[in-house]
């Protein structure tokens, strides 16, 4: 298999299916997602690591209309094995119009506060991954001349809070990485999305205190959905977390402190 980026002629994309991988498959956000493209007609290249899920997931997938489903069991935290992975998925495709990033992990923060190594593997699941993935699809894309890299970061990224600061950080690089990313590429024609999700009733979130009113699924990929067609930069979603984040940015650091969060 391929380790270096194919070469694709540039094309039209204003009638042609769109061509994507969804790295994190099976997560919830991205499968109703994906539900939501397959049902466009796009051809789509799914990567999660539960091979049984992930055969699911595309059988469903065919069933809604996509053109075409082809799937990779890997354990992305394995980074060297980056590069032959999305030059398969590429190659797959025969293309690439978009790149969907649902990768993550929440973590334990207690767990955290005590364990370096359990610290380190939120760090490296959430941060480094991503950023070893988007540095070769970013590269590939600005080569072709187009694409769309959108990748799912948190609110939790905003602002540090003594309850979830380890995946919090993770996700505030992320977050700054994406918009130096957005600096470079966007002049090539590559457009990036920076999506911030509040809490979504995912298998990620079961236990959590409140869940049974956190946001659906459906709705959060409908907006995704959206906001790669309209090439949206950063996207809140449910999009009452833009006004709540505002407020708690702009919060002194003397109060905040002393904040139960």
């Amino acid at each position: 298999m391929p380790d270096t980026e194919p070469t694709l002629p540039r094309r039209d994309l204003t009638h042609t299916p769109r061509k994507i991988i969804i790295f994190g498959a099976t997560s919830g956000i991205a499968e109703a997602t994906a539900r939501i493209w397959a049902r466009e007609g796009a051809s789509l290249f799914l990567v999660a690591r539960n091979s049984d899920r992930l055969a699911a997931v595309a059988a469903d997938l065919k069933v809604r209309g996509a053109a075409l489903v082809d799937t990779a069991v890997a354990n992305l935290d394995n980074v060297e094995e980056h590069p032959v992975l999305c030059a398969r998925a590429v190659e797959a495709l025969n293309g690439l119009d978009v790149a969907y990033l649902a990768v993550g992990i929440l973590g334990d923060q207690p767990t955290a506060e005590q364990d370096t190594n359990h610290a380190l593997q939120i760090l490296h699941t959430n941060y480094t991954v991503p950023v070893s993935l988007l540095t070769w699809l970013a590269n590939f894309m600005v080569k072709q001349g187009h694409g769309t890299l959108a990748v799912l970061s948190s609110v939790a990224g905003e602002r540090g809070r003594k309850s979830n600061y380890v995946y919090g950080s993770s996700k505030a690089g992320l977050t700054a990485f994406l918009g130096g990313l957005r600096n470079r590429v966007d002049r090539e024609g590559v457009h990036v999305l920076t999506v911030k999700p509040g809490p979504v009733k995912t298998s990620m979130t079961a236990g959590m205190k409140g869940s049974e009113k956190f946001a659906d699924p459906d709705k959060v990929a409908a907006e995704i959905a959206k906001a790669v067609d309209k090439r949206t930069d950063t996207l809140y979603t449910p999009v009452i977390w833009a006004p709540i984040m505002a407020i708690i940015r702009a919060v002194p650091e003397r109060i905040f402190k002393g904040l139960n969060l």
